[in-house]
């Protein structure tokens, strides 16, 4: 028998212990405000991102990338910033 093995195994669970499903347990298993369901998580965010497919130049990535954490962000901030140029112009 190798160290890795239970001496005594698994103990055995009986099915039957496991607690009912009433009423109760369901009202309890949501959260209410109201008669409004108060949903468990992350709020969704009031600016939703895109995702798309893009190629860029590989120095172009490498220079961002090397901007450390969130340099996705950053790149989002500067073609941001480049299009608000591009109106001042116009």
């Amino acid at each position: 028998m190798s160290e890795n093995e239970s001496v005594t195994g698994r103990p055995w669970v009986d099915p039957d212990d496991a607690p009912e499903l009433t009423e109760e347990f369901f009202e309890r298993a949501d959260e209410y405000n109201g008669e409004r369901v108060v949903r468990r998580g992350r709020r969704p965010a009031a600016v939703t991102k895109v995702a798309v497919t893009v190629r860029y130049d590989a120095d172009v990535i490498a220079a961002f990338r090397a901007m450390g954490k969130g340099w996705q962000t950053q790149m989002n901030d500067a073609l941001r910033e480049w299009l608000a140029k591009r109106e001042e112009r116009r």
